[in-house]
């Protein structure tokens, strides 16, 4: 990689749209009052990009925080998803138009199923139309196995521009976003600090990379991918989290400091199994 490319803020998606590298994700943010707040709070710090989804329960709040930001609409990504129970053509042009109407828009800029289950090719089908029409600029799917995505691919007229799976230090994906490239998809990870397990926070490698560059182990995590070319969604509802998990563009993690991180990988996921038939009827069971 380039210092041009180490340097970058932006990643172009297979179709030509500009993609922030560095957004903002609320998931987890139930109450509309700090999820308002907490997206407010990004924009004005520098963040374009911000991530939701129906399943979230947020999208009104991230709505009223997009309307009140004061910010020009061609300043913003946003990006949400459709959930299990509207996959299906029909019930995804509704499920759309819902989201729509809760964010406040009349473009999206980005569109995820959020979950490989379902009538998935009746959903894509239906994002690939409004895709057409100009309503989404962006078309992607998240949780989405190689395999599947290469399916997906193979059966259909518009390649997923993205993928958002879950990549962090201990589950790295590094095969997969090979694969995901070879293809023109770009990898977004949701999970950067797989939520604090493992004392990703306290990890000593981690930490001392960070002790060298005057940084948070949160913040060479964040750079880590970037430098990989991972898009990345960090969440917090502290202000002075939010800023710190943004001020990443500073500093330049070395080639043998990102060697040492690729170490910490397991290649198992810090959560569950998306090809558990377990999970995959408790997901598909949830409204």
């Amino acid at each position: 990689m380039t210092m041009d490319e180490r340097d970058a803020k932006y990643v172009v998606l297979n179709n030509g749209v500009k993609m922030p590298l560095l957004g903002f994700g609320v998931y987890q943010v139930t109450d509309a009052t700090e999820c308002q707040r907490s997206v407010e709070e990004a924009l004005r710090i520098g963040y374009r990009l911000i991530d939701t989804a129906a399943a979230y329960g947020n999208e009104d709040a991230v709505g009223k925080a997009l309307e009140t930001s004061g910010l020009a609409r061609d300043e913003l990504f946003v990006t949400t998803k459709l959930w299990v129970a509207d996959a299906g053509y029909d019930k995804t042009k509704w499920a759309f138009e819902r989201s729509m109407k809760r964010l406040g828009l009349d473009v999206l800029d980005l569109y995820l199923i959020h979950q490989p289950y379902g009538d998935v090719y009746g959903s894509w089908r239906a994002m690939q139309e409004l895709h057409r029409e100009g309503r989404i600029r962006a078309i992607g799917v998240s949780n989405f196995p190689p395999d599947r995505v290469m399916d997906l691919i193979v059966h259909n007229e518009v390649v997923p521009a993205v993928n958002q799976i879950e990549t962090h230090p201990f589950n790295q994906q590094l095969e997969t976003q090979v694969f995901l490239k070879e293809n023109g998809v770009q990898i977004e990870s949701w999970g950067p600090f797989a939520e604090g397990k493992h004392d990703i926070f306290q990890n000593e490698l981690l930490g001392a990379i960070g002790k060298r560059h005057g940084k948070s182990v949160a913040q060479v995590i964040l750079r880590w991918l970037l430098q990989r070319g991972v898009v990345a969604i960090p969440k917090s509802v502290r202000r002075e989290r939010i800023a710190e998990n943004f001020a990443v563009f500073d500093f330049v993690l070395g080639d043998e400091e990102m060697a040492s991180i690729a170490t910490l990988d397991t290649k198992v996921s810090s959560f569950f199994d998306h090809r558990d038939p377990k999970i995959v009827k408790w997901l598909g069971s949830m409204k």
